[in-house]
């Protein structure tokens, strides 16, 4: 783990707390040990590399608004090696649905189910999160 302080930067958005990782370590860290079960995991598609971002949901809801989760995977598509491209694909899920497979390096996962997001790479906007 980094001495960079926090693993994880944190936006809030309408209410909801958007949890961002760092880096490999930081990644791995977020989803596995500070993320619940139900919280819902983001990351961009097709194997490229970026944060993981987990939107937190202590109220245990079934599905979120569609403005948090579009504006989550903004976020993910931003913090991503696709910030340059047009419309990045984004992966959905709950924590629940993301394992760790043996031997995988740091800040690979595999998603037993989840659902895309196509979204612009938008970065945090200062007062509005």
């Amino acid at each position: 783990m980094s001495s960079k302080g926090r693993p994880y930067r944190t936006v809030v958005v309408d209410g909801f707390e958007v949890l961002i990782g760092r880096g490999d370590e930081e990644n791995d860290f977020l989803t596995f040990e500070v993320a619940a079960p139900e919280d819902f995991w983001l990351h961009v598609a097709g194997g490229v590399a970026g944060s993981h971002v987990v939107i937190r949901n202590p109220d245990k809801h079934e599905t979120l608004p569609d403005e948090i989760v579009r504006r989550a995977a903004e976020l993910a598509a931003w913090h991503s090696k696709a910030r340059h491209a047009g419309r990045v694909e984004v992966h959905v899920c709950r924590v629940a649905d993301v394992r760790k497979p043996g031997g995988a390096a740091a800040g690979e996962v595999a998603l037993r189910q989840w659902r895309r997001v196509r979204v612009q790479p938008t970065p945090e906007r200062s007062g509005r999160g």
